[in-house]
């Protein structure tokens, strides 16, 4: 038998070598005309979505515990999908008007909302879409009376094979058992591949042909590094990954040993390593991994999928939560970023043809519809100060009259809790996100205003090469180690530090092994990434001497294309690499 390769998007890192559980979609048998008659239809919907809620319930609360609070997020979304009238609204309408049974109403308005969504072309909206259709799936079991398919329920080493798996399917999986995954769907931002890499389970996300190219109990090996997966390999491949996965345990073995390690490098340069997070409850993971501080608190988790917006207090609670936890370490909590491919319901904003150049992050809080929001957003922030290392960083920054807006507003907000007795720290770091290729080219003239710079390198990126990343027909075009992109960095990190300013990086770029030799050279102060990033990031940084690494760099900048670029650095630290 033939080894078959079916290749895909490396979501989550890791080997995983197992039998196949393929999972087969099959579309239940519905009927169309009811024979029990509206009210008794409309009893049986009732009926079914209380049991989904309370289902969705009992996940919510098992990924909180399991997970974090993070990942619990996403069944709150599905309860709210519970709740919205424009879904249940015309279901009921369909039921007593047309005649029909419940699960033929909730599936054909299910289809139609969903279908909506998905045209309007977003990641964020597709990914609305499956939320959509997982709560529908859960709904229509209920009112069939049948079990809601429960991965949970696997009792032996397998690796998942499907065309896609919901947020409710990824919450559940044991994973004792449950190896790694494989789906047709999806991308490295689906809930599913964030679940994945949240849960340290190897996955590999659009392998379009993957569904035909395997057979349930076939032997798989899949790399969630390289997002390959062999189908049916010979002894020879399976031995050669598992010596690979044996690797993979003695170096995180090995990385376990450097928490509580500075980062610096082969040449004594230190550099600071922090995490990204998205709650509260997601500082202790930094910690537990060595991070060195958080470089970057999205708040904006705080408003999604939920109806009204938080409290003052909710907010300063949560605020204060992260800045105790991180005990004294610098804490970069970023100002709300709704829009783009975030949305919170509970500010009832208009769709825009394109989200991510609209109406979103600070542009929404200078705005009259907005100000109130952000006002109580850095009253919170300055009230919690006082617990902690606190940077105020402001978003989506593209003018300086933004800049000096959004400072002034947190001075006037400043003089208020002042006026009224509240205790506010008087070291507070007020930064911005350089995320725009306007402000990178300007550099020189916004950093006297601001005490640090933070990098986001996932819009930069889109931004200066005209390419949505969620676009798989043009993501070739994104590209991190492109010259231009290289070019704007420097330029950044150089305007900084020639007023004395350190710069971060919070994009995905920094927890990028490939990039991080470069950026070290680029004079990048601080690094952060996911929690699971950092020790190897440490591990790699010690290796290597800046000065070296700095000479690399300047020679990157003069290369012509992006593949020219990683391939010269990937030449360069393999004959750096220093020993720690």
């Amino acid at each position: 038998m033939s080894v078959k390769m079916v290749r895909g998007i490396p979501a989550s890192p890791g080997i995983a070598i197992a039998k196949a559980y393929v999972m087969e979609s099959h579309e239940p048998v519905i009927e169309k005309e009811s024979a029990l008659g509206a009210e008794a239809e409309l009893e049986r919907l009732e009926a079914a979505v209380a049991q989904s809620s309370r289902e969705l319930e009992e996940i919510r609360e098992h990924t909180a515990a399991e997970l974090g609070e993070e990942e619990a997020k996403i069944f709150e979304a599905h309860l709210l999908v519970l709740q919205d009238p424009e879904l249940l609204g015309p279901v009921r309408d369909k039921i007593r008007n047309e005649a029909v049974t419940a699960e033929f109403a909730l599936r054909e308005t299910a289809r139609e909302i969903a279908a909506a969504f998905e045209a309007l072309g977003t990641e964020y909206l597709r990914e609305r879409a499956a939320d959509i259709r997982d709560v529908t799936r859960r709904v229509l079991a209920a009112l069939s009376g049948e079990p809601f398919q429960d991965l949970g329920g696997i009792t032996e080493e397998v690796i998942i094979v499907a065309h896609d798996l919901t947020p409710s399917d990824t919450a559940r999986l044991n994973r004792t058992f449950v190896k790694g995954f494989t789906i047709s769907a999806g991308s490295r931002t689906s809930h599913s591949a964030i679940m994945a890499r949240s849960m340290g389970i190897p996955a590999i996300v659009g392998s379009a042909d993957v569904m035909e190219s395997v057979r349930h109990n076939d032997l798989l090996i899949l790399d969630g590094h390289e997002g390959v997966l062999l189908v049916n390999p010979s002894r020879e491949l399976v031995a050669e990954y598992e010596d690979r996965r044996r690797e993979e345990a003695q170096k995180k073995r090995e990385w376990a040993l450097l928490v509580g390690q500075p980062t610096v490098t082969g040449d004594g340069q230190r550099v600071l390593l922090a995490g990204n997070i998205g709650s509260p409850a997601d500082a202790d993971e930094v910690i537990e991994c060595g991070g060195e501080g958080i470089g970057l608190f999205r708040t904006e988790f705080l408003y999604m999928g939920r109806a009204d917006a938080p409290s003052e207090e909710e907010q300063f609670s949560a605020y204060r939560q992260v800045l105790e936890t991180m005990a004294g370490k610098p804490v970069v909590v970023r100002t709300i970023d709704i829009g783009g491919d975030k949305e919170a319901p509970c500010l009832n904003l208009p769709r825009e043809d394109n989200p991510f150049l609209g109406f979103r992050a600070i542009r929404l809080c200078l705005d009259s519809a907005g100000e109130e929001l952000f006002r109580t957003q850095l009253r919170a922030l300055l009230r919690a100060s006082v617990y902690g290392r606190l940077h105020i960083m402001f978003p989506m920054i593209a003018a300086l009259e933004e800049l000096r807006r959004a400072k002034q507003m947190l001075a006037e907000e400043k003089r208020k809790l002042l006026a009224e007795g509240a205790e506010v720290s008087d070291n507070v770091s007020v930064g911005m996100m350089v995320e725009i290729p306007s402000v990178a080219v300007m550099a020189d003239l916004f950093a006297p205003e601001v005490d640090f710079f933070s990098i986001g390198t996932n819009d930069l990126i889109q931004y200066t090469m005209a390419a949505d990343r969620m676009n798989g027909r043009v993501s070739h075009l994104y590209q991190p180690f492109n010259p231009a992109v290289l070019r704007l960095i420097a330029g950044v990190i150089d305007a900084a530090h020639a007023h004395g300013k350190w710069v971060g990086m919070c994009g995905e770029m920094a927890g990028d092994r490939l990039a991080v030799p470069l950026l070290l050279g680029l004079g990048l102060d601080e690094f952060s990434m996911s929690a699971a990033s950092i020790l190897p990031a440490r591990s790699l940084i010690r290796s290597l001497s800046r000065a070296e690494m700095a000479v690399m760099a300047q020679q990157a900048l003069r290369l012509a294309d992006a593949r020219e670029v990683a391939d010269f650095v990937r030449r360069s630290v393999n004959a750096a690499v220093v020993s720690p």
